[in-house]
Order: C-alpha cells, then structure tokens, then sequence
C-alpha cells in the first residue's frame, strides 16, 4: 500500500508518542540512538508497525 505524505507522517507521529512513552521497540536499533522520531522512521521503513490506515474511499 502506497501512504500519502500526510499518513506517512500521522503514522510515524503516532508511533513516536509511543516508542518516547516506553512501547517496546520492534527492531533491532543501532547502538545510541535514542530519538523516538527515528526509532520511528527505521521501523516504517522496514514495514514493521502494526499500524493501518482505513480509507473512506
């Protein structure tokens, strides 16, 4: 499935909140780094996230 820039963003957003709240992380993150943000990007990139849009279509 195909996000749109504004889904990409809600997704990641939400999932920041999360991972900065103490949601265990669902990758493998390399040494250091401690950004929620990012934490976030790397785990939508690997298309790891249990997260999914509905679409009213």
């Amino acid at each position: 499935m195909k996000y749109t820039r504004f889904e990409k963003a809600r997704i990641i957003g939400a999932r920041s909140l999360q991972v900065s709240l103490g949601a265990p992380v669902l990758i493998d993150i390399p040494e250091g780094m401690i950004d929620p943000v990012e934490i976030a990007r790397l785990e939508f990139d690997g298309d790891v996230l249990p997260i999914t849009v509905k679409r009213d279509i």
